[in-house]
């Protein structure tokens, strides 16, 4: 990227410009398209009405209007009919997209003290059979009882060593 020139302020003012009118000119020929398009649709579905003098001719045209209004109308509800089904599923197929992304707000969820044994029970309901005691599975192990630490258990009595100790203390202050 450092190695990429950087357009000036100014070139990207006149490259704006000139962008601007292109697409101008773009949107000015597409409405004169569009517009050639319209007439001549209407030029094939609406011919220019010529106005008879006698009656019967004056009712055959008339049945004839009847009967292309008749088609007309059922076009025009063939194609609302179509629109509204495709709205229809543009709209619960944003109603899932918003459903996926997730944009609405969570829940805060309260902090619930639970045992492991209580959060299976309530998850796996009456089919909970495992026993989260992890106390009980653990083995059982005899204590070896040392003579040694047996007589340090059996000093006896802690105011008859400290009563010992006073004596040496008199000793070192003589």
């Amino acid at each position: 990227m450092a190695s990429e020139k950087r357009l000036s302020a100014r070139r990207k003012h006149t490259l704006k410009g000139c962008m601007l009118v292109v697409a101008g000119n773009l949107l000015d020929a597409e409405a004169t398209v569009k517009a050639k398009e319209r007439e001549t649709f209407l030029a094939d579905k609406c011919p220019p009405v010529e106005l008879p003098y006698s009656r019967d001719e004056l009712l055959e045209l008339c049945q004839k209007l009847h009967e292309q209004i008749i088609i007309s109308e059922d076009e025009r509800y063939g194609i609302e009919f179509k629109l509204n089904m495709v709205l229809n599923e543009v709209r619960d197929l944003n109603i899932k997209i918003v459903d996926l992304r997730g944009k609405f707000k969570r829940p805060r969820l309260k902090k619930v003290r639970m045992s492991a044994d209580a959060m299976l029970k309530a998850l796996l309901g009456s089919k909970h059979t495992v026993n989260m005691d992890l106390r009980a599975n653990l083995k059982q192990v005899k204590k070896e009882v040392k003579e040694e630490d047996k007589q340090l258990r059996d000093v006896g009595d802690w105011r008859k060593n400290i009563e010992d100790k006073s004596d040496r203390k008199k000793m070192f202050d003589s």
